[in-house]
């Protein structure tokens, strides 16, 4: 890629994948548009259900990896499916890591529908597998009990 070429969304995968391995907050968010969204459409322990704009993904990363104790070490692929739509891009993945407070190992599968414009992030939709975190991190009575309170 030139230097002056716009990033596609397969570039952008893999700058952002970089940037969620790294932890690395500013990064992440120098890849998406000023007003780009991230939303979490599946309950996902301490997230919201999205960030709008720029800075809000730079201050809710910044915060969430400042509290987790989750360190991931690899983003695994499992299929990549360009959409019909060239700024649309579907990705299939797992990501590994460990607690760092107890060692212990966590797999966690998710799906990304990323668009792209203009080299930049403007929509993410993060599918996380939310229950899977709260359990490597000892949280699934927390999410229980927040769950009972909105019944």
């Amino acid at each position: 890629m030139s230097e002056f070429a716009v990033p596609g969304p397969v570039e952008l995968l893999a700058r952002y994948r970089r940037a969620m391995l790294e932890l690395d907050a500013d990064a992440l968010a120098g890849l998406y548009a000023e007003d780009g969204v991230h939303e979490f459409p599946f309950l996902f322990p301490g997230m919201p259900e999205c960030y709008r704009g720029r800075e809000e993904v730079r201050a809710g990363y910044r915060a969430a990896w400042g509290a987790s104790e989750a360190r991931p070490r690899e983003i695994r692929e499992v299929a990549v499916h360009p959409g019909a739509d060239p700024e649309v891009l579907t990705v299939e993945q797992v990501v590994i890591g460990t607690v760092a407070t107890t060692g212990a190992p966590f797999a966690l599968p998710g799906l990304l529908v990323l668009r792209a414009r203009d080299g930049l992030l403007v929509h993410v939709r993060d599918y996380m597998d939310g229950l899977g975190v709260a359990h490597a991190m000892g949280r699934l009575g927390a999410v229980a009990a927040r769950l009972e309170g909105r019944a």
